[in-house]
């Protein structure tokens, strides 16, 4: 398949926390059609955040940018292995509407601010989207070791190196993303709230989540499809 291009973005102050969790817990939140990925026998539920700069259709001299917090999940499904969101919360009105009706994602309308103070960004959103559980985030984050490219094969790689997504509604839909490889640095987080887990109907995991913090990357998106 060709790299899909419908649209083009490019992400920063990346911040990926996961916590591993029994498949079982995961498994019986999935729709139809979709089964849960692990990484040496655990799945995992992931939370990014991070500024989507400049988004816009192949050709459009205006882009849009704005944070992005998502709480996510590694499935199986017909089109091959992907990520699950169950929310995406973003701090963009136009944004939000576009997606819920294009790519039938769980957006969700927060008031956020993602500032860079040397190399540590504090990360904050409260959810203000009209009849949607509550949910807030507020950490700091900051690189703490050398950049590295994950192994093809390393759990690092199954947390960040996915390009494809599952969404459903009456029906399962997929799509498609590309980008070159993520390069990463493990981080210091210091994590103030994140009631993400509740918002979803998770019981908060135990111990701490394996923290990665991640270079700017371009990427581009298709339409979705349905399997």
């Amino acid at each position: 398949m060709s790299a899909p291009r419908w649209l083009e973005m490019t992400w920063r102050d990346g911040l990926f926390c996961h916590w591993a969790v029994d498949p079982a817990v995961v498994a019986e939140t999935l729709p139809a059609r979709l089964s849960v990925a692990t990484h040496g026998g655990d799945a995992y539920l992931g939370v990014v955040a991070f500024v989507m700069d400049d988004i816009r259709p192949r050709g459009s001299p205006v882009g849009l940018s704005f944070p992005e917090l998502n709480l996510r999940t590694y499935v199986e499904g017909p089109s091959g292995p992907g990520v699950y969101f169950y929310n995406l919360d973003a701090a963009d009105r136009f944004g939000v509407a576009v997606a819920r009706r294009l790519f039938a994602l769980p957006y969700y309308r927060a008031e956020m601010t993602a500032r860079r103070d040397g190399d540590a960004v504090r990360f904050t959103s409260r959810r203000v989207h009209r009849d949607a559980p509550h949910a807030r985030f507020d950490a700091t984050y900051a690189p703490d070791g050398d950049p590295f490219v994950p192994d093809p094969d390393s759990r690092d790689a199954f947390f960040v190196e996915n390009y494809r997504f599952y969404t459903s509604g009456r029906e399962l839909y997929v799509g498609e993303i590309a980008h070159e490889p993520w390069t990463l640095r493990e981080a210091r987080v210091d994590l103030r709230a994140n009631t993400l887990f509740e918002a979803n109907g998770f019981e908060r995991p135990d111990g701490e989540p394996t923290a990665h913090v991640a270079d700017p990357i371009d990427v581009t998106a298709d339409r979705i499809r349905r399997v």
